[in-house]
């Protein structure tokens, strides 16, 4: 999607929460139908019917019809699409919207503009011979830095165009959602960016993603995701501290966790800023870009365990999860396929780390701390992280055990035996052949 950041007027601000709440509101009234449905009564209503009682409920409730419906209707067909996707989406069944969590609407635009098909042919009823007319957001340019939009019940809002936009076309899109999150504004249309051209070479990069270096490149690059400054720590410390003392539901409170929320919303659209450049770059740069393949859900997991059997070292696995989440790996690696379509490879993440680039040796008492990697066969020196970005290049992951020939440098390992042993049979006093 593009996504722009929004400058409304107090008075488009205060209209724009309104919509907010109704949609949040017709949300929620579908989560309580479904959700009250249990074995031997009838089906919940569809986005049809609930479209039919959403026209009733609007002449009965003032604070409702009020609203835009349009707003209101779009609020039912996401929830409609959000529960026929619960299965393959990822996110389960659509649960209860909250205020001050959950802000945001969509809205349909409202101009009508001819379709096409792919072939630039137009598109015509094959009842009535006319051509298909389809929806369209009004959208229009002020200058190089900023456009505006038409939201129903608000009229032209501004909206400031990124660096990319400078230039170009503006988004042609069929709809567009607005959402409000730490004070800020944001609009994202639905449309579907070009993927980044390819350089047109056979250069082929692999990323090895970690806490202390966020990607290290197989060109011997190291490229770092921007965090918050000592001093930004240090204020939400102090603000962290000062809601602590505060009363419980007093407007102090929120005000300092709203500070809180505030310094951390900079930090995570540092994080994003920095994914999309960098993600832009390696599309921009190589024909073939290779991740280690991370399991990021199971690696941040909590070690807190139960009651009955509480875990150990939660405090430090706590601390890691936050450092691995605050590197924005999955999201490097998401922008980066959808720049690059076909361009992007996982390779299995085992041993990367442990295989000598040099000779293809494995062995743990290679990598001597975090950033030194020292081969026990060949002596090859080098950055840990640069050794297991060249591995990741060259697609060699998972493999336990190399070949006891000559090596990818040329050397023959020599004959003592590995730190890292395959299993071998125990002899019980039973034939193994």
């Amino acid at each position: 999607m593009s996504r722009f950041r929004m400058y409304p007027s107090l008075a488009q601000a205060e209209r724009m929460l309104t919509h907010c709440a109704h949609a949040r509101y017709v949300w929620n009234l579908a989560v309580e139908q479904h959700a009250y449905w249990m074995p031997g009564r009838r089906s919940a209503p569809g986005f049809a019917e609930q479209c039919r009682q959403l026209t009733e409920v609007r002449r009965e409730n003032e604070w409702l019809g009020s609203g835009n419906a349009d707003v209101q209707q779009q609020a039912l067909k996401d929830f409609a699409r959000a529960k026929s996707s619960r299965f393959t989406s990822g996110f389960g069944e659509p649960t209860w919207r909250r205020k001050h969590v959950h802000e945001g609407f969509r809205v349909i635009g409202t101009d009508r503009v001819p379709e096409y098909h792919v072939d630039g042919s137009p598109k015509v009823n094959a009842k009535t011979g006319r051509q298909v007319m389809g929806r369209s957001v009004v959208v229009q340019r002020l200058n190089r830095r900023w456009a505006q939009v038409k939201v129903p019940g608000c009229g032209w809002v501004r909206f400031r165009l990124s660096a990319k936009g400078n230039g170009a076309q503006l988004p042609e899109a069929k709809t567009f959602r607005v959402t409000f999150r730490n004070g800020q504004w944001h609009i994202a249309f639905a449309v579907i960016p070009d993927p980044v051209p390819a350089p047109g070479t056979d250069t082929v990069i692999g990323v090895d993603r970690g806490v202390t270096i966020t990607a290290a490149l197989s060109d011997g690059r190291r490229l770092n995701c921007p965090q918050l400054t000592v001093k930004e720590r240090a204020r939400i410390r102090k603000h962290q501290r000062r809601a602590a003392r505060a009363p419980k539901g007093s407007p102090a409170k929120a005000a300092e966790r709203a500070k809180v929320a505030g310094l951390r919303a900079r930090e995570a659209n540092r994080r994003k800023d920095w994914c999309e450049k960098t993600s832009t770059m390696l599309a921009r740069s190589y024909g073939l870009i290779r991740f280690e393949k991370l399991n990021i859900k199971t690696m941040t997991r909590s070690a807190k365990g139960t009651v009955e059997q509480p875990g150990s070292g939660v405090a430090q696995k706590s601390g890691l999860n936050r450092a691995i989440l605050a590197q924005g790996w999955g999201l490097l690696r998401q922008r980066t396929g959808h720049k690059a379509p076909g361009r992007v490879e996982d390779v299995p993440a085992p041993y990367t780390s442990l295989r000598c680039s040099a000779c293809g040796w494995i062995d743990k008492n290679s990598r001597k701390s975090q950033a030194g990697f020292v081969c026990s066969s060949c002596g090859f020196t080098c950055n840990a992280d640069t050794n297991a970005s060249i591995n990741v290049a060259a697609g060699q992951g998972g493999i336990f055990r190399p070949r006891r020939t000559a090596g990818a440098g040329g050397t023959t390992p020599p004959n003592h035996r590995s730190s890292v042993r395959e299993p071998q049979p125990i002899w019980v006093g039973i034939p193994l052949f």
